[in-house]
């Protein structure tokens, strides 16, 4: 899986997005905000085939996770292992390793070509001496550790997995006692336009984030040994054994006029979300992403001078008892 995977699974890690990657920033990404990942018309998504998107939006989102990161460190100062749960092309795995210069890393997915990233990137930025990857579906837990995790990271990645309760029992299993466990999911849905773009019906991405709402639901009900569970992250996270001490959102806000770097992002996203969710949309508003995605068209985002990046990701954090 991935973090980041939707943004939302991207994560720098997995997930695809609503506003992020599935890290896979995020499946995992997605990569993933609202933390899920658009869809193509289905509900099965392949990370591997996301790969540019995901490093692409964990990057983007790289400020939001630096102070989760920075947060994490005032409540967890020297852990010795560190575990990206769904990590994606390994983007939050490297942010951890900065943060943690002492710490091991350990990057956990389901697909081996994000895996390869990952551990490319880490010898790019030089901390392969202390990072290493494991292959393995979340829904079984991390897979075989050298030692128990002191701080176990899965952004977005956890949604992705039918039963989540199980899987989160999974984590706990590789924590050690007094570990840390730190879940992002949820947040806010990411804006890139104000309600009025001047084309079209106004409030066109919150009929959007309802079409897409639409597919999440689905997607999660055809996930192989679905549980319905109610989205009270604390309370999933004590009815797992640990003891749910801090809750935080961090704003992610990129004001007009955005970087190249932003503009290409709505772009990628703005495509995905018409490309995936338009049987759900009106023939109007169908018409209208399609003149916000024409790069001949003025009033279109690769020009207009308005767009912007506007998101919200919530971190939930529980600790083992000693």
């Amino acid at each position: 899986m991935a973090q980041d995977h939707d943004h939302e699974h991207c994560g720098g890690g997995t997930a695809p997005a609503q506003g992020g990657a599935h890290d896979h920033g995020h499946r995992h990404g997605a990569a993933q905000g609202h933390g899920h990942g658009d869809p193509h018309g289905d509900t099965h998504m392949d990370f591997s085939q996301m790969l540019p998107l995901l490093i692409q939006e964990a990057e983007l989102f790289t400020p939001a996770y630096v102070q989760a990161a920075e947060w994490l460190r005032e409540l967890r100062a020297d852990p010795g292992l560190i575990v990206d749960a769904g990590s994606g092309p390994g983007v939050i795995s490297g942010l951890f390793a900065k943060t943690f210069p002492a710490a091991r890393i350990v990057a956990v997915d389901g697909a081996e070509a994000l895996l390869t990233e990952a551990r490319a990137r880490a010898g790019r930025l030089g901390f392969a001496d202390r990072f290493s990857t494991v292959e393995a579906e979340l829904s079984g837990g991390v897979g075989d550790l050298e030692y128990p995790a002191d701080l176990l990271w899965a952004s977005r990645s956890l949604h992705h997995v039918g039963d989540q309760r199980a899987a989160l029992s999974g984590f706990v299993r590789s924590l050690a006692p007094g570990g840390t466990l730190a879940l992002l999911e949820g947040g806010l849905p990411t804006r890139f336009l104000p309600r009025d773009t001047g084309i079209g019906r106004p409030g066109l991405e919150a009929r959007i984030d309802a079409v897409h709402d639409e597919w999440f639901t689905r997607m999660r009900t055809e996930l192989p040994g679905s549980v319905a569970e109610t989205e009270d992250w604390p309370a999933l996270l004590t009815s797992v054994g640990l003891r749910h001490t801090a809750t935080r959102t961090f704003l992610l806000d990129l004001p007009a006029p955005v970087s190249d770097e932003a503009r290409a992002f709505v772009v990628s996203q703005l495509t995905r979300r018409r490309e995936g969710l338009a049987e759900g949309l009106t023939a109007e508003d169908v018409a209208t992403l399609d003149r916000l995605l024409d790069p001949d068209d003025k009033a279109s985002v690769h020009h207009r001078p308005d767009v912007f990046v506007l998101t919200a990701m919530t971190v939930y954090v529980g600790v083992k008892p000693e």
